[in-house]
């Protein structure tokens, strides 16, 4: 025996080595270590005897499973470029499952390469790293690899086009069964035959069981899923001796259990443990002695055992153990403290178990374990439905769980030790028997006790017991539960009696099960021979309703009508759950209606209709039924037709849930149910009929909505079909198949026109277009010559070539294969790019000289051949590395090869080319778009001939360029061509300049088109819209908008698409002339003329603009829609709409809340943001309510690499010239002056408000700093501000919700000038304060407490003092003599501040409440102090404050005083505030006023002219009086008052200069307008 175990060996010498040759050892062996250095010296065959022979190893062991190898390598490489996208796009779980299979492919790849498995071995490694690569591909939607039976990729030259295309075929249904096994991770053992399998099960075998007890004990074992706290399995119970042995010693050894029905899902928890409940039976304490009687037979909590394992969810082989720390522990508490993880000292003890997973429903799994499962097994369900059931498969269970209980200790010392004792009992109140499992290999009993927790009021079971009642029984069975304390003595505990009981039917009055879920019952207490009685408590609600109060603890009240002796105890509470797994019962009232419909036939029509609104999966469970009673149906009313195509589309409606992917696995329920249930002999013929009807209904164009549906179900409903007349013909010996023909015939034939019908023309079917790709790649240059010779006519011929082109062109642009059919798709394109060449030689020979030109034949082959080279099929740059080198080493670049062939047919055509141009300047506009530089090169040439074919033909009038649709990205090259024939050098400079300006505004659109915030396309759009709009190329422009439009809309940008519509709409006039640009939109072909389209745009406008909340906009167009309306077209009733729709917007605007929007100035630097941002600056228009961390946020999503400059100055070259991005973000304010309509007006804020903030285009921006010497204690004096204006391109809001800066302006303000600003701003807010209170009296009065305590008590800035420290003083006075008009207004504004503050104060003082009264006792007194002082330094300023009663509320009035008119003299100075209106009973006066000041004498006057002009709806302007009404005030400086006073005097309202009429002192008590010391005047502070 040679050393090498027996193996053979071929003697060779390698030519590179030295000495005499060698024998090699055989393949995939190596010599032994003692024989190995021999070997390596010298032979074992005599020199003389070795002859040498050529020899070529094909093969060897490594190398046989090379290709599948390098397929291997090829798709993990393309694999690693995808796996790092999806852990970019954050798509973690398809990241870690891609990961998981690259790791697996890996492992297998080394296994391919080490050469040692067996054949079988190696088959079996393949079909799984092949199906892994397939499913792979799918999901990562790679293309399809077809293989043989070998696992061998096929290859197109060898294989014939008809069986490549049947292994694509073959390829996509079995892919389908490979997703699946790749979609259930397997664990380490499990095979791949089962995992395709919707059913799983896991085998328990336990070993043994160690555990210190000392009595008996109970092990309940479940699977328990701790992501949602539950038990999700029957139990499998163990009856433990107390000798440690099984009770049942006849299952010593042989204690196994299996659970079932687990699915896919189930494997899919993330975590999966097998716990086990211990409770052990005797004693109530373990620690009692046995010298006195003590109750036994008591199951008491002892404690919990489990195991797990996180990786591969499969469980240890021996579980922890957990003992009951204490009688207050709850079995369900001790659960979670387990699947913690806790580490827990078991001593020794535990529970040791094996555990396997197998694999099919149990029948299968008997049939391949026999060894392992057998009768003797238990099996415990799973909590639930599996993913399949199977017909026959008759379930009735009912899982109940007693959940919790809280109860009284009564009159008790101490707690009560519960005991629930559950029972099914029938309506006499009778014990079923053995109804009740306690778990899986376990007797049934008649009773199940609960486990009993030593004295706690609140008790928490969660143990889960099946109650198996016949399906017969249920409607007349209920449960009930007794409560019973137990003590611990034997003697006591049998004198203990029930002392409650609780019950709830199995049936609702519907006939409807008892819901899933939780339900509290009713407790009731009474005799306890009562409580036992049926016919006691059936009458008696058993559930607790959720909607009543919950009563008082410890009462009890008597139930209306029940018997005496019985009542609700509140002081208990008892919870149960409920799940129902019932094939034959449902809890859906719409399917029991119509499972059972004869109950009730004349609801059948509503019952059928109903079934659609019936949850999937309650159908599904019914499956079985849900068909026989429809089938049932059909049958009974064979004689008419009233139910058939309700019938029949409920029967669709079922078999599109099972076509379901949630659904599925029903498949083989349905396929089952067709083959061994179904019986219905008739349903063909109504089947056939009602399938016709509808497809002659599609075919006449009616609307049919469900032959979509009934398309999708064809296959199961012919299925009915052919199992129905077998049946029949089976019954009736194959009678009526004449009549069975007719039928079938009338639908084809039927089904035949509805394809053929213009309505739905069907796609190409793929088969076909296979079979012609067969054909033509059979065919040679010889046979296309014979063909094409073969006709006997040129006009035949040319038919075919047009009709060949036109199938060509439509099968290249329809999807005839799946996307992922990558290689039929090239083949398909091979045999075409083949035939298309041949058939151009035959246009070229035959149909282009003189009389034998074709134009319409040559403009098709230019449009075939284009649509080929741009199809997507052949774009390799769209492709990953390697698919574009392995199609370029297939196929080549067939793009190239046509682009060449459209070249030379394009040169031959000399003369003729001119009646091509421009029809076929956009189709070769389109291969410029292919990013192919050789193919761009070749294509140049022929836009140049065709601007000399045009300037030739018509001189002087080369535009053709400039019509074209601009897309060509060469044109530098176009331009050198142009340049070399001096006609063409200006039109084609002109042509390239504008081009590229389209194109790099293009460019910036499709750079942003497909992000997700759309916010820069609306850039883009705007920059494209105004191009066309500055080259008039309107239907460009209009498209444009609407896209912009569009855009605006989906981010709720209302007001700027109204405005981009008004852009529209301006462009038309109210005439009746055409539109001449086509308009976007569905009603676009019912708007002829140019009025109606702009009418249904100004309406889309207004609508947008209210949404927007711009009422002021809404408003100019109803006026001129009322105007056209009124004047024009006198439609009075589109009038009366119009108008009301504009008194709603004059109504929002008073009363609709309308906060206004924040504007942000945000700046682009840095070279890495595109051309239209770039160091660029904006103003943007914030959202309503929208914080500038907000704004800034969704600013910088877009630039996520973008860096935010923290500082407000311009950034230097250095930021501006780097690569990077740069963003600067700060708040800007408008700057706009005041309207002059509105200046100086009494105007609500509401409308001034929308006029500061809106139509706005310069903004300003405040920035302070400091200057000169710092003074820690007033920073004022020498706070300057440096003030930046920016001017927009166009006002805010607009078309866009920014606009770019077009200039900019600076200025510096000093702290004098910048403490006048703060003081007029802070008098505005005081008087809008005081408006909006005197408004809306609901206000709350926080705003205006902080802001008037902050001025007249300022705990921190110091109020105005600080103004008066640093620029009242006369150091400061004499350096700074040119502010001496400043600080003169400053002081004024000063003492103007003491009246507003005197009125909001006064409010304060009206709304404040008790509790906040000594706050404005406070604020009173620091006010009075204040005005003291300022009045003594500044003079005093008197406000008069009178209503309007035209509208019942207060008119509120701007402040915009005017310093020229103000006097400084300091003197009190009086501003009357208020309109006056003289009612019918006058009891107050307003004045009318043009804002403060306005009341006020010029200066060094003593009087002055008021004039006004009552309203004549409200009365007189005094009694007696009527007309015009001027008053008269004259400053009276002899008043003995502590400042000079105001008198007004009412004059006459003739024409002629006025005349005293009346005095002050005929006013009084009631007119009198003047504040003077007299009794009987009514006082200014009354007054106001």
């Amino acid at each position: 025996m040679s050393p090498w175990g027996g193996a053979e060996g071929t003697a060779g010498w390698a030519p590179g080595g030295t000495g005499s040759p060698q024998l090699c050892p055989p393949e995939g062996h190596l010599p032994s270590r003692g024989c190995r250095r021999l070997w390596l010296l010298q032979g074992i065959f005599p020199a003389s005897l070795i002859r040498l022979k050529g020899a070529a190893v094909e093969q060897r062991g490594v190398e046989e499973s090379t290709p599948m190898v390098q397929e291997i390598t090829t798709t993990l490489r393309e694999w690693a470029t995808i796996w790092k996208q999806l852990y970019v796009a954050g798509q973690t779980e398809r990241y870690g499952q891609v990961k998981r299979m690259m790791q697996e492919l890996m492992e297998q790849r080394s296994q391919l390469l080490s050469g040692t498995l067996p054949k079988d071995q190696l088959l079996r490694l393949r079909k799984e790293v092949t199906g892994k690569m397939d499913y792979g591909n799918k999901i990562l939607a790679l293309d399809l690899v077809v293989r043989d039976e070998d696992e061998n990729i096929l290859d197109p030259d060898r294989t014939s086009v008809i069986s490549l295309f049947q292994a694509h075929r073959r390829a996509a249904q079995t892919l389908t069964q490979r997703i699946q096994e790749e979609t259930v991770r397997t664990a380490p053992g499990r095979g791949t035959h089962g995992a395709a399998s919707p059913s799983h099960n896991l085998y328990l075998c336990v070993r043994n069981f160690v555990c210190h007890i000392g009595e008996e004990a109970q092990l309940f074992m479940a699977l328990y899923d701790p992501g949602e706290q539950r038990i999700i399995s029957e139990n499998y119970v163990i009856r433990w001796a107390s000798t440690g042995v099984p009770q049942d010693i006849e299952l010593l050894n042989n204690l196994k259990a299996v659970f079932t029905d687990l699915g896919s899902t189930d494997l899919k928890r993330e975590r999966l443990f097998l716990v086990c409940q211990i409770i052990r039976v005797g004693r109530m304490d373990l620690r009692d002695s046995h010298s006195r009687k003590l109750s036994t037979g008591l199951r008491r909590p002892f404690g919990i055992s489990g195991g797990r394992d996180q990786r591969e969810k499969v469980f240890s082989p021996n579980c922890a153990f957990s003992r009951v720390a204490a009688d207050g522990d709850f079995l369900h508490n001790m659960i979670r403290k387990v699947v913690e993880g806790k580490d827990i000292n078991h001593k020794g003890q535990g529970l040791w178990v094996s555990l396997k997973m197998l694999w099919g429903d149990l029948s299968q799994v008997r049939k391949d374990h026999p060894h392992l499962v057998d009768r003797s097994t238990a099996v415990a369900r799973k909590l639930g439905y599996p993913e399949v059931i199977m017909p026959g498969d008759v379930r009735n269970d009912i899982y109940l769980t007693l959940v919790q209980g809280e109860f009284d200790k009564g009159n008790k010392k101490t707690q009560k030790n519960v005991e629930v004792t559950v029972c099914v009992c029938d309506e006499a109140g009778n014990v079923m028997q053995n109804v009740i499992h306690a778990g899986a290999g376990d007797s049934p009993t008649s009773h199940y006790r609960s486990v009993v927790y030593y004295q706690q009021r609140h008790q928490r079971w969660m143990e889960t017991l099946k109650i198996a009642v016949p399906i017969e029984d249920v409607h007349r069975t209920h449960l009930r539960f007794t409560f019973r304390h137990r003590s611990s003595s034997d003697s006591k505990d049998r004198s203990e009696r029930i002392f409650s009981i609780a019950f709830v039917r199995l049936m609702r009055p519907d006939g409807t099960t008892l819901r899933d879920g939780e339900h509290d019952l009713v407790l009731y207490k009474g005799d306890s021979k009562k409580l036992e009685d049926a016919s006691t408590y059936l009458s008696l609600p058993s559930e607790r309703n959720v909607s009543e109060p919950k009563l008082l603890s410890g009462s009890s009240f008597r139930v209306s009508g029940a018997t005496p002796g019985l009542a609700v105890s509140t002081r208990d509470s008892f919870q149960i759950s409920t799940l129902v797994c019932s094939t034959k019962l449902t809890q859906n009232v719409n399917l029991l209606g119509l499972l059972k419909w004869r109950s009730k036939p004349s609801l059948l029509c509503g019952n059928l209709q109903k079934l659609m609104n019936v949850d999937g999966g309650e159908v599904i469970k019914f499956l079985q039924d849900t068909l026989d009673a429809l089938f049932s149906i059909m049958m009974e009313h064979s004689e008419t037709d009233v139910y058939d195509a309700l019938v029949f589309d409920a029967l669709v409606f079922i078999v599109g849930l099972v076509a379901d992917r949630k659904f599925q696995h029903f498949n083989t329920v349905l396929e089952a149910y067709i083959r061994q249930h179904f019986s219905a002999t008739l349903a063909y013929k109504k089947l056939l009929s009602v399938l016709t009807q509808y497809m002659e209904q599609a075919g006449r164009g009616e609307p049919c909505e469900s032959l979509p549906r009934t398309f999708k179900a064809l296959e199961y409903i012919f299925k009915f079909i052919v199992r129905s007349r077998h049946l029949f013909a089976q019954l009736y010996e194959g009678k009526e198949v004449a009549e069975f023909q007719r039928s079938l015939q009338r639908f084809f034939l039927t089904l035949n026109q509805l394809m053929a019908s213009p309505l739905e023309a069907p796609l190409p079917q793929s088969h076909y277009v296979a079979c012609m790709a067969a054909i033509l790649s059979q065919m040679d240059k010889e046979h296309y010559s014979t063909y094409i010779q073969a006709f006997p006519s040129r006009p035949e011929l040319m038919d075919f070539l047009m009709e060949t082109f036109i199938l060509f062109k439509d099968l290249i642009g329809k999807t005839v294969y799946p996307g992922d059919w990558m290689v039929m798709n090239m083949v398909q394109n091979r045999e075409f790019l083949r035939a298309i060449n041949h058939f151009a030689a035959t246009l070229t020979e035959m149909f282009l000289h003189n009389s034998d030109f074709e134009l319409q034949l040559w403009n098709n082959y230019f449009h075939l051949a284009v649509a080929f080279l741009t199809q997507d099929s052949l774009q390799l740059e769209n492709f990953s590395p390697a698919k574009r080198n392995s199609i370029l080493a297939k196929y080549g670049d067939m793009r190239a090869t046509i682009g060449a062939s459209i070249r030379d047919m394009w040169y031959s055509l000399g003369q003729r080319k001119i009646e091509f141009i421009p029809g076929m300047v956009g189709p070769i506009l389109e291969m410029t778009l292919v990013p192919e530089l050789e193919l761009r090169k070749s294509t140049i040439p022929i836009f140049f001939d065709m601007m000399l074919c045009e300037n030739y033909s018509c001189p002087g009038t080369a535009e053709l360029a400039v019509q074209w649709d601009p897309w060509a990205p060469l044109f530098p090259s176009l331009l050198s061509c142009c340049q070399s024939h001096p006609e063409l050098a200006k039109p084609g400079e002109d042509f390239v300049r504008l081009v590229s300006e389209l194109l790099e505004r293009l460019l910036d659109y499709r750079a942003v088109m497909n992000d997700e915030n759309k916010t820069y396309s609306m850039s883009c759009t705007v920059n494209l819209l105004n191009f066309y709009k500055e080259i008039d190329r309107q239907a460009m422009y209009i498209r444009y908008l609407y896209k912009l439009k569009d855009l605006h809309i989906s981010y709720e940008n209302y007001t700027e698409g109204a405005y981009t519509l008004l852009l529209h709409a301006r462009l038309l006039t109210w005439s009746e002339e055409s539109n001449a640009a086509p308009v976007p939109g569905p009603h676009s072909l019912q708007l002829h003329t140019q009025r109606q389209l702009k009418e249904a745009l100004y309406n889309q406008i207004i609508e947008y603009f209210d949404q927007g909340k711009m009422w002021e906009e809404a408003i100019h167009i109803c006026k001129e829609l009322a105007e056209q309306y009124e004047s024009h077209l006198f439609d009075y009733e589109m009038l009366s709409d119009i108008l009301q729709r504009e008194a709603k917007f004059y109504e929002k605007i008073l009363k609709v809340l309308r906060p206004s929007p924040d504007y942000f100035a945000v700046g682009y630097y840095g070279q890495g943001f595109p051309t239209f941002l770039r160091n660029k600056v904006f103003i943007y228009r914030g959202k309503e309510y929208e914080r500038r961390e907000d704004f800034e946020m969704r600013l910088l999503s877009p630039f996520p690499n973008a860096e935010k400059l923290k500082s407000t100055s311009p950034p230097g070259q250095d930021i501006t010239d780097s690569p990077g991005q740069y963003i600067q973000c700060f708040t800007v304010q408008p700057a706009e002056e005041a309207k002059v309509r509105l200046r100086g007006r009494s105007i609500p804020e509401q409308i001034t408000n929308f006029y500061k903030s809106n139509h706005v285009q310069r903004f300003s921006y405040s920035r302070p700093f400091k200057r000169g010497p710092n003074d820690p204690d007033n920073e004022f004096a020498n706070m300057w501000i440096e003030r930046t204006t920016f001017r927009t391109a166009y006002p805010l809001p607009g078309i866009l919700r920014w606009f770019v800066v077009t200039s900019t302006e600076t200025i510096i303000i000093s702290p004098l000038e910048n403490a006048i600003e703060t003081m007029m701003k802070t008098n505005e807010k005081i008087m809008s304060e005081i408006n909006r209170h005197q408004n809306d009296p609901s206000l709350p009065i926080n705003p205006l407490s902080m802001l008037l305590n902050g001025i007249v008590d300022p705990a921190v800035m110091g109020g105005f003092a600080k103004y008066e420290k640093a620029f009242f003083q006369e150091p400061y006075m004499q350096e700074h003599p040119e502010d001496a008009g400043n600080i003169e207004k400053l002081k004024d504004l000063i003492a103007w501040q003491i009246p507003l503050l005197a009125e909001g104060i006064r409010i304060h003082g009206q709304k404040v409440t008790e509790d906040l009264r000594p706050f404005h006792e406070r604020m009173e007194q620091c006010f009075e102090q204040l005005r003291a002082k300022v009045e003594s330094q500044y003079g005093a300023r008197e406000m008069m404050f009178f209503e309007d009663r035209r509208s019942g509320r207060p008119r509120s009035i701007a402040w915009v005083p005017d310093w020229d008119q103000l006097s400084h003299a300091g003197a009190r100075q009086v501003l009357h505030w208020g309109v006056l209106v003289v009612p019918s009973q006058p009891s107050l006066l307003s004045l009318p006023h043009s804002g403060p000041g306005a009341f006020l004498p010029p200066p060094h006057s003593s009087a002055f002219h008021l004039p006004f002009m009552p309203s004549a709806s409200q009365g007189s302007v005094l009694p007696g009086h009527h007309g015009a009404l001027s008053l008269w005030g004259a400053w009276r400086r002899d008043i003995p008052c502590a400042a000079p006073r105001l008198t007004w005097t009412v004059l006459s309202p003739e024409p002629s200069p006025p005349v005293p009429q009346t005095s002050p002192a005929e006013l009084c008590p009631r007119w009198c307008l003047a504040e003077c010391s007299c009794s009987q005047c009514c006082s200014s502070r009354s007054m106001a």
